[in-house]
């Protein structure tokens, strides 16, 4: 409804959760499912979350008519992001390129570059899987080129939390590995206390020998400042919820409070 602000001034991410939120308190609805990187790091009081899908893949795609990646684009080329993980990453690698924001459903992003508005953007290729739109994809981008927001390409259903059926079938229905690695980087993003002001990435995945990677990455918007840390532990949850937790503390503590002040 609104495409002209940038999320951070219309709500956040509580926004796009906040009627579901609600018809599932209310008893309109039993069940609410969610993309979960549009889910505040809090749930409401009386909801719980028991079920993660399988993880679509966690990379980012780069949409463009007339380069083949953000390297081939030439210096002063527009890209079209509303998302300042995105912004951040590419003016840290691509200084010499301009980001501007970019809203709007995919189809409505995707006419808006061929009508020549920015030469191009980058959409999460979950999505563009989930809708058949894999082909619009120009390439994809590696997670160690453009490190994912935290639990892009999971879905998560969530129900009442006196609702002990439906929680339940829902908890038959979940995929552990995603659900660890979720709630690795979500914890993450809690201790950074994660805005829409603030570019925050990270990943954890399954390594060859079994174990959690994981990534994290807190930045400037503009690109000027990027802080990184990694950790490999034992794929438990509560080895990796505390991974997250550790992680984020790192990085809080080498940005410093002035800097959070700065996104304000």
């Amino acid at each position: 409804m609104i495409l002209d602000k940038p999320l951070a001034d219309i709500g956040g991410k509580g926004l796009f959760t906040k009627e579901i939120d609600d018809a599932l308190l209310q008893g309109r609805i039993d069940i609410a499912v969610h993309s979960m990187k549009d889910v505040p790091t809090y749930l409401p009081e009386g909801t719980i979350l028991p079920c993660n899908l399988p993880r679509e893949d966690v990379r980012d795609a780069f949409i463009c008519l007339t380069a083949n990646s953000l390297a081939e684009l030439p210096a002063g080329s527009v890209v079209g992001s509303a998302s300042l993980r995105r912004q951040s990453q590419i003016l840290y690698r691509y200084p010499s390129l301009k980001v501007v924001n970019f809203r709007g459903n995919v189809q409505t992003r995707l006419r808006k570059l061929k009508e020549g508005d920015v030469h191009a953007t980058l959409l999460a290729l979950a999505g563009l899987k989930r809708l058949n739109m894999a082909e619009t994809a120009t390439s994809v981008l590696s997670v160690e080129e453009m490190l994912p927001a935290v639990a892009q390409g999971a879905i998560g259903i969530a129900c009442r939390s006196n609702d002990d059926t439906m929680m339940n079938y829902l908890s038959s229905l979940n995929h552990e590995d995603t659900r660890l690695a979720v709630a690795c980087e979500r914890e993450f993003l809690s201790v950074l206390d994660g805005n829409c002001r603030t570019p925050i990435a990270a990943y954890a995945s399954r390594d060859k020998d079994g174990n959690c990677s994981f990534r994290g990455l807190l930045a400037s918007p503009d690109g000027s400042i990027v802080y990184e840390t990694s950790r490999t532990g034992p794929y438990d949850f509560d080895v990796m919820v505390e991974m997250g937790k550790d992680a984020g503390h790192e990085l809080k503590a080498k940005a410093g409070s002035g800097f959070f002040d700065s996104l304000q």
